[in-house]
């Protein structure tokens, strides 16, 4: 499962990946249940995905993991994360632990009346936000994730607002994850924060943190490049962008991704593409056998290390 092409490029620039001796992030895909169906979107999360939903037994496993493993931050993500019946137990677990915890958050479903008093929950619980929002205007957002998504999204962060995230208060971060508008490379966060700062602004918005994530050709994404015959074209882009010195930061060396079923994965691309870790599952995976193993990679690999880089924390190197 090793990409001749990425691995080439590696040892070309005279790196290896391989995991790092201490797990920093334990990242949950509590399944692919959404509100929304996104045209970016590389888990085909939607409406459509109940089944796919962690199971009981496995939520179960992934809290006695948190004791072994001792991650410095348990990572929920989805589909839309909070949909999960068990979400908040899994959170309530974390913070017994005094383990951070991060919610990755589309905005929309805090507007949907089961969950309207989610926000205030989040904020009692010190759960840093990690909220996706293409662009800080309408259309190119509403172009990703449907018409009306964009208002949707400013009235959730407003919501956030309102119990305190956003102000700079660090047990209510507030980090807004955008993402490029077809296939070009997402912009330098640090040259564009500003701009969204002052665009936001004028709908009552804040936020502590912005942060850029590369659209993956994988899943619905793909299927968008293949049907408009821009795959070819993008994996170039992709390729010709490659950074080496974006390889030390990235996820996957000290991330663990847990699929619904328990898999586990170097991350949550490698997840979607199939490309799990041999020998264990959540349920008896020790420390020591992720330290230092050798990371499986693709050809995707070279949307993380495109430019800046790019992870599911913003990018992996800074670019003066």
């Amino acid at each position: 499962m090793v990409s001749s092409t990425f691995n080439a490029r590696l040892v070309a620039a005279g790196q290896r990946l391989e995991r790092a001796q201490a797990l920093r992030v334990l990242q949950l895909n509590l399944g692919r249940l959404c509100n929304m169906r996104c045209s970016h979107c590389h888990v085909e999360a939607g409406p459509d995905q109940g089944a796919t939903q962690m199971p009981d037994a496995v939520v179960r496993q992934c809290i006695a993991a948190m004791d072994r493993l001792q991650p410095q931050c348990v990572d929920l993500t989805g589909g839309a994360p909070e949909m999960h019946g068990r979400f908040r137990e899994l959170v309530l677990a974390a913070r017994a632990r005094n383990i951070p915890v991060i919610d990755r958050c589309n905005l929309t479903i805090l507007l949907v009346p089961a969950y309207r008093d989610l926000p205030r929950w989040l904020a009692d619980h010190q759960v840093e936000v990690v909220a996706s929002l293409p662009h800080w205007s309408r259309e190119p957002s509403d172009r990703q994730r449907g018409d009306g998504s964009w208002e949707q999204s400013l009235e959730g962060l407003r919501r956030l607002r309102a119990v305190g995230y956003g102000s700079g208060d660090p047990q209510r971060q507030l980090t807004l994850m955008t993402n490029p508008d077809g296939d070009r490379l997402q912009p330098l966060c640090d040259k564009i924060t500003d701009q969204w700062r002052q665009e936001l602004a004028r709908h009552g918005v804040t936020f502590d943190r912005l942060i850029g994530l590369t659209n993956m050709p994988i899943a619905r994404f793909r299927d968008w490049l293949v049907a408009e015959g821009r795959l070819e074209h993008y994996q170039q882009v992709l390729e010709h962008a490659f950074n080496p010195c974006a390889v030390r930061g990235l996820m996957c060396r000290d991330t663990l991704s847990v699929a619904p079923n328990g898999y586990l994965y170097d991350c949550d691309f490698n997840q979607m593409l199939d490309m799990p870790l041999s020998g264990h599952t959540i349920a008896d995976v020790m420390p020591e056998a992720l330290a230092g193993r050798r990371i499986h990679t693709g050809d995707h690999c070279f949307g993380c290390t495109a430019g800046q880089g790019s992870s599911c924390g913003g990018a992996t190197v800074a670019v003066s």
